[in-house]
């Protein structure tokens, strides 16, 4: 049984910061592309934050290139994603995604973390 199980949020004021983990299991994680998203309320899940398994290549939305960090450690089956420079409007709960297109394509979503950026 797959399981992806997020843990790091909370509540922090702007310009703070947060690291949230992703521990997947029941997978076999390195052959599987991380990805963090996002969803606010109101508002539509959004890709934030992406690492390709075989390159190991990121990419990011536009709205935190710069402040946002994604990783992973594939001994430790876990990706990261540290936010730095949180700001309000990165309020929303954050879910961690694994896909592959290995044997056909599998998608993964993790629980998700609410991060709340609130003085």
């Amino acid at each position: 049984q797959v399981q992806l199980v997020e843990s790091g949020g909370g509540l922090v004021q702007p310009g703070g910061s947060l690291r949230l983990s992703c521990a997947a299991s029941g997978l076999t994680f390195s052959s599987y592309s991380m990805s963090w998203y996002r969803q606010a309320p109101g508002k539509q899940r959004e890709r934030v934050a992406a690492i390709i398994s075989a390159s190991g290549s990121t990419n990011y939305a536009d709205s935190v290139k710069g402040r946002f960090t994604i990783s992973r450690d594939n001994a430790k089956n876990t990706v990261y994603l540290q936010m730095n420079s949180l700001k309000s409007e990165d309020t929303a709960v954050y879910y961690c995604n694994a896909l592959t297109w290995g044997a056909g394509r599998s998608e993964y979503w993790g629980q998700g973390t609410q991060v709340t950026v609130s003085s």
